[in-house]
Formats: C-alpha cells, sequence, structure tokens
C-alpha cells in the first residue's frame, strides 16, 4: 500500500501529468484538497473507488483515514493543487506517515506560478532583466515568514517576484517593493490562473492597487518585476549564429567539433 502525493495543477484539468492521471485511475481511495482541486480531475478516479474531500478536515482526521487504506491495504491517491513542493502542507503529512511506516510517493504537478506565467505570455527570465525567479508570500495566520524572507531583501535582488497568498495583503507588497523596483516597475495579478473564470489585471507598482477589485480575495497570484515588460532585454547566446556550442560547433577547431562526430 503506498500514498500517492500528486499535484493536481493550477485549475484547468488537462494540466495534470499523465503521471498523474494513471496513479488517480489506479487508487481505490482518492482525498483531495476540494477547496482548490477541480472536480473534473475526480473523473479519472475508478468508479467505486471512496473520494474524501479534505477541505474540512484536520491533518489528524486525515492521517486516520490513510491508517484505515493502509489496514486495508489500499492505495491511495492523495490530490493536492499546484505543485506539491510548496505550500501544500504535504510536509507535515509525510512526517506522519514516516512516523507511522507508511509508504508514500510524489508526482509533481504544474505550479500556478507557472499558469500564470503562461496566461501571460511571458518568460519570467529575460537576459540582462532577471535571471532568478522569486517564489514568496507575506505573512499570513497560517504561516509566519523567517526573519529575513522580507520582500525588501528579495526586491534588492532585482528578481521576478511570484508572491503567493498574498492578494489581501496587496497594500504592502506595494510599499515594500517600490523602494527598490520604482513606481512603474510592471506587475501583474493573476486570478485563478487556467480556471474558466481567469482574469488579468497588468498595472505598475503606481497603480495595481486601483485596478484589484474586492471579490480578487484569494487565488491570485502577485507577478512583480521588469521582464513583465517583456521589452528591453538582449537577446541570449543560445541561438546567437556565433556562440560556439556543443550541438553548434563554430569551427573545426571548437572542443565540440569532435563530439559531434560521434567521439564522446
Amino acid at each position: 500500500m503506498t500514498v500517492h502525493f500528486i499535484g493536481a495543477g493550477p485549475g484547468a484539468p488537462d494540466l495534470l501529468t499523465l503521471r498523474g492521471r494513471d496513479i488517480i485511475a489506479a487508487c481505490p481511495v482518492c482525498l483531495y484538497a476540494g477547496s482548490l482541486v477541480p472536480e473534473a480531475i475526480l473523473s479519472h478516479c475508478p468508479a467505486d473507488a471512496k473520494v474524501i474531500n479534505t477541505a474540512s478536515m484536520d491533518l489528524d482526521a486525515i492521517i486516520t483515514e490513510i491508517k484505515q487504506a493502509h489496514a486495508a491495504g489500499q492505495d491511495i491517491a492523495r490530490l493536492h493543487s499546484g505543485d506539491l513542493s510548496v505550500w501544500s502542507a504535504m510536509g507535515e503529512q509525510l512526517r506522519r506517515l514516516k512516523a507511522e511506516g507508511i509508504p508514500f510517493s510524489v508526482t509533481p504537478g504544474v505550479p500556478s506560478f507557472a499558469a500564470a506565467a503562461a496566461s501571460l505570455g511571458a518568460e519570467l527570465t529575460l537576459p540582462g532583466l532577471a535571471q532568478s525567479v522569486v517564489l514568496t508570500r507575506t505573512p499570513g495566520r497560517a504561516s509566519t515568514m523567517p526573519e529575513g524572507e522580507t520582500l525588501k531583501n528579495f526586491a534588492a535582488t532585482g528578481a521576478t517576484l511570484a508572491i503567493h497568498l498574498s492578494i489581501t495583503n496587496l497594500a504592502t507588497v506595494v510599499s515594500d517593493l517600490t523602494p527598490s523596483y520604482g513606481a512603474e516597475c510592471p506587475v501583474a495579478v493573476v486570478y485563478r490562473a487556467s480556471w474558466p473564470d481567469e482574469r488579468i489585471i497588468r498595472g505598475t507598482l503606481a497603480d495595481i492597487e486601483s485596478q484589484i477589485s474586492e471579490d480578487i480575495a484569494r487565488t491570485a497570484l502577485i507577478l512583480v518585476g521588469p521582464a513583465l515588460a517583456g521589452e528591453g532585454f538582449t537577446e541570449s547566446c543560445l541561438y546567437s549564429t556565433d556562440y560556439d556550442r556543443r550541438y553548434r560547433p563554430q569551427t573545426a577547431e571548437s572542443p565540440w567539433a569532435s563530439w559531434q562526430e560521434g567521439d564522446d
């Protein structure tokens, strides 16, 4: 028996990996975070599967369900939204499973920041503008932030920031970032990325607050950084005609020339 943690993606049912789909189809028990995982993904469950919405359950109750399935020798598909590597609460579940000696696996999913960037038609790392993406959040009731992980500190790097779980703290986000990025720095808020009711709001640090309506109070990602403008960057060397690389050596003397001929 194995508990299969599966990243269910950002919202669109078809943004689910083939591996995730096949595991769901093979598991007689499915625990899913119903507040964010679309019900359409549950269509992959076997017809007679035990399907449990964990949105109203605490950790003890979830582990109890897992232990019952384990005792019965039943595999479990444990679905969380987005990707499991960030803000999924998987870590605390894994700690309990390790203590109980219950085996598990992890299948990654499409993260919300990637879905948001796709909706924007944007590359978040453009040469000369940004080569790093910082995934972060502001403090909330569920989690505080370590002392050094502040927006002001991250802003000092000039990286593209993907700020999660923080739309209700937008005023703080703007005030913390403006000194480093400047008031005209591009900002995009993507509400429910990849869902049918997705909305995109573009602006700058100077005007983004005035553009956000009261109904956008959760499931919205804030992206900030010069790369969002999609202009003013240099072209990478990757496709440059004079860039000597393994798959496109420029001269016979290139260290890659013999590799091209099959010499490893």
